[in-house]
């Protein structure tokens, strides 16, 4: 092998002395060679057994490196188990619509299935690259401990749900550079191909200098799972995560942080304050936790440019799912993928026959990296503030007062329980009713 070249043992080697682990690492072949051997796997661990950590995992597998699922953990069995048998379906096709066979790469041992709250770090140490796609309250404490351990990683969005846990990835984020972790977030709409082109066409100046934007996640809400006899009130809420924030984070943060993410992007920096509205309309009652139906925020830019930014989960509503950026000379409308001049007429548009499959993209780059020895990804610092704007977001419409992106990230904020388990004292509790306390516009504060 020639001195410009680097195998995948010597890389993944080197990230793990560098984490200062002391574990024997696999014999991973030469760079840009594919090997089908049992000892050439990349061996991965998941992380969060639900729906999309079951999608993740399948498009980790469904990449051309030899990738091996070694290790599963979760807090629940019931999630390991059902994800453990879509997995080794004999055509995913039948659960998940992609054509294809995964099975012969789950290789989990029955040992190496891993749950309660702590599994997470058993999983870890098992493999090269970890997937982590728990609901994003544990991301922080997820992530912190994959980068000790000197691991690759996937890790689903959203990164936090409060700022002190944006804290710890931004810590995180620096020690994986370091160590030349490469880590994926799953912001896909950065590996996919008409977002990456209209994006070239901005850095090449064609709609001028970015003056506003626009950004929608509207549609009818998520499932919702009723209380059962017996649960802790721990296990209530790990099971509906989406409806309380110290796991969730608010719709906001959980899904419309796809749409903000795109305007940081393209503005290639974030806010510097916002200030909103927001509140529950619809979505009311015990069954719903603690979170909004509703969100507006405006969101301004050290420039003085401002993004108008709308999320809503009412049913019978207008459904849209998109972002608008405008310029001096143009618009981009990132939905029809196309660019207009400042009189409607459209100055370029990208192909729908060329449009690619971002979920899969974002793995393909990332274990194609991996088995050539390189370092190519480092998605955390932004996949971090772009967390943060919207929980910036959230604490704008929750306060209803206009909040500094600086001050909310240094505030030390935190909204996770005192311990993980099942019997634990939590952050929001139900009254006699079964009532969650919500927050009110003008009376919620969170500076003096």
């Amino acid at each position: 092998m020639n001195s410009s070249s680097t195998n995948r043992r010597d890389f993944i080697k080197k990230s793990t002395l560098a984490a200062g682990s002391l574990m024997a690492m696999p014999l991973l072949g030469k760079a840009g060679y594919f090997n089908n051997s049992a000892d050439d796997a990349i061996k991965v661990a998941l992380v969060g057994c639900g729906g999309r950590g079951t999608g993740a995992a399948m498009q980790a597998l469904l990449t051309k490196q030899n990738v091996k699922l070694v290790a599963m953990a979760d807090a629940f069995r019931d999630r390991i188990d059902q994800c453990y048998k879509n997995l080794t379906a004999d055509d995913i096709s039948d659960w998940s619509g992609s054509a294809g066979n995964i099975k012969d790469r789950v290789v989990v041992k029955e040992e190496n299935k891993f749950v309660g709250f702590d599994a997470y770090k058993k999983a870890i140490a098992l493999a090269d690259v970890v997937i982590l796609t728990t609901p994003p309250g544990f991301r922080p404490l997820h992530l912190e401990e994959v980068v000790r351990q000197g691991k690759h990683g996937f890790i689903e969005k959203p990164l936090a749900t409060d700022p002190a846990g944006i804290k710890k990835v931004l810590d995180a984020a620096a020690l994986a550079k370091e160590k030349k972790l490469n880590m994926v977030v799953g912001l896909q709409r950065h590996y996919q191909n008409s977002y990456r082109e209209l994006y070239k066409r901005l850095k090449d100046g064609m709609i001028g200098d970015i003056v506003s934007a626009q950004a929608w996640w509207h549609n009818e809400g998520v499932w919702m799972n009723p209380r059962k006899a017996g649960m802790t009130e721990m296990e209530y809420q790990m099971r509906n995560w989406y409806y309380f924030n110290w796991i969730c984070g608010d719709h906001i943060v959980e899904q419309h942080i796809h749409n903000i993410d795109v305007i940081n992007w393209f503005k290639g920096d974030y806010p510097v304050k916002a200030q909103g509205m927001g509140g529950r309309e619809v979505r009311k009652g015990k069954d719903f936790g603690e979170i909004f139906d509703h969100h507006y925020v405006e969101f301004q830019y050290a420039d003085g440019s401002i993004l108008n930014s709308q999320c809503r989960h009412i049913k019978g509503t207008m459904n849209k799912v998109d972002e608008q950026i405008m310029g001096t000379k143009g618009t981009i409308y990132c939905g029809n993928m196309n660019i207009t001049d400042r009189k409607g007429s459209v100055m370029y548009q990208y192909e729908r026959a060329k449009e690619n499959n971002p979920y899969q993209t974002e793995h393909d780059e990332l274990f194609d990296a991996i088995a050539k020895g390189e370092y190519k990804f480092a998605d955390l610092d932004n996949g971090a503030r772009s967390t943060m704007t919207a929980i910036l977001g959230r604490m704008a419409t929750y306060s209803g007062v206009s909040i500094e992106f600086d001050k909310a990230l240094n505030s030390g904020l935190s909204l996770q329980p005192s311990r993980y388990a099942w019997d634990a004292e939590m952050p929001s509790r139900p009254d006699a009713n079964g009532l969650y306390p919500i927050a009110v516009p003008g009376v919620t504060k969170y500076f003096s």
